[in-house]
């Protein structure tokens, strides 16, 4: 058996064990399951860290990254239809790929030029504001998305104005303060709707209303989040498109060079505000963009879901996942949203149990759980 065969079905062995852990993990319950389901996931990583199989697999991985891109949208997909009927695991699967898109665009600042973030939930919530204002006029909606994204990166380009002149923990403080005024602007501003929100119109694209289950024959209706969860998924193959395009050009040669040293780099001629401007913009933009398809999904927004701790969910996915590791927000986003709401016994402590996993990362594994690896200069290329 050759090596590529090898590779191709350790690839599609794991596809079907995540499809069916996913399946079994969505579908259970009890508390007791879910915790018993859990610690066998936990146990099978160590016992394969334990024995060697995780570099094995990771080696796998890195040489088939087509057919690993393929195994997971065809793994998604059959998540998704198992649940054709239920309204719960569609809404949670459209929103980890919401929340994916919108932890990409941190992953840009955060992980490729090291631009520090701290209210990506307003610029998140900026693209559902937006969309609740343009969902009542004749804007095609797929154009409202992308508006979300434009009008949020333009709020970005001033906000870096005062994050370009500081550093460190002060250009921290710069993006926590603006988080908290975005929110107090809404509460008082009663134009869009103050403390009490904003109802926002469904997706609608050529007269397909998102928001109408569809009818496959008598006995069998497909839910409309299924619909969500479709375009969702489109734009996080968008989105990963686009972040690999730019890490492994010359932009993202550009973004390394800032993050790893802004002195060396200024010293070879790179224009350091030129590329954080850019990628603060980027990144900005795409969370503006899952913000607009998440204000139409929900189908009502309101201030309190754009808090400061909304951001540091954001932010906690970006450092659980590994700062410019893509598949590692995949996975972080997977398992901030779902697992509080499956465990219904840590729902109250989320946000407690948040900070101590990011503790305890950024202690024992400051890289992430799946740490971006090595450039790759030449794309494809085996040394």
């Amino acid at each position: 058996m050759t090596q590529s065969l090898k590779d191709k079905l350790v690839i599609l062995s794991l596809a079907v064990l995540a499809t069916a852990f996913m399946i079994t993990f969505l579908a259970i319950e009890e508390q007791a399951e879910i915790f018993a389901l859990l610690v066998l996931a936990a146990v099978l990583v160590f016992a394969s860290a334990k024995f060697g199989l995780i570099e094995t697999i990771s080696g796998c991985l890195s040489r088939n990254e087509r057919l690993l891109n393929g195994a997971v949208v065809a793994a998604t997909l059959i998540v998704a239809f198992w649940f054709y009927e239920d309204h719960f695991p569609l809404l949670m699967i459209a929103t980890v790929l919401l929340y994916t898109v919108a932890s990409c665009g941190l992953n840009m600042q955060f992980g490729y030029t090291g631009v520090v973030n701290f209210a990506g939930a307003a610029f998140f919530g900026i693209g559902c504001y937006t969309a609740a204002v343009l969902g009542e006029t004749s804007v095609p909606m797929l154009m409202v998305i992308i508006v979300g994204g434009l009008v949020a990166a333009l709020v970005g380009s001033i906000l870096i104005i005062p994050v370009l002149r500081t550093r460190g923990h002060y250009a921290a403080v710069v993006t926590i303060a603006f988080g908290l005024l975005f929110r107090t602007f809404l509460e008082v501003n009663d134009a869009l709707g103050g403390p009490q929100g904003l109802g926002v119109s469904g997706m609608n694209i050529f007269g397909w209303d998102f928001n109408s289950g569809i009818t496959l024959t008598d006995d069998i209706e497909v839910s409309f989040y299924m619909n969500y969860v479709i375009l969702a998924l489109i734009m996080v193959m968008l989105t990963f498109v686009l972040m690999r395009r730019i890490e492994r050009s010359w932009i993202g040669l550009n973004f390394d060079a800032v993050r790893l040293d802004e002195t060396a780099a200024a010293c070879y001629g790179i224009d350091i505000k030129h590329w954080k401007i850019l990628s603060f913009t980027l990144g900005n933009f795409l969370a503006g963009t899952a913000g607009a398809l998440y204000a139409m999904m929900l189908g009502f927004i309101a201030p309190s879901n754009f808090a400061f701790s909304d951001s540091l969910i954001l932010v906690s996915i970006v450092l659980l996942g590994g700062m410019g590791s893509l598949w590692g927000t995949i996975l972080a986003a997977g398992l901030v949203v779902l697992l509080p709401e499956k465990l219904q016994a840590i729902q109250e402590y989320r946000f407690l149990i948040y900070a101590v996993v990011m503790i305890l990362i950024l202690l024992f594994r400051p890289q992430g759980v799946l740490p971006r690896g090595l450039r790759a200069y030449i794309p494809g290329w085996r040394g």
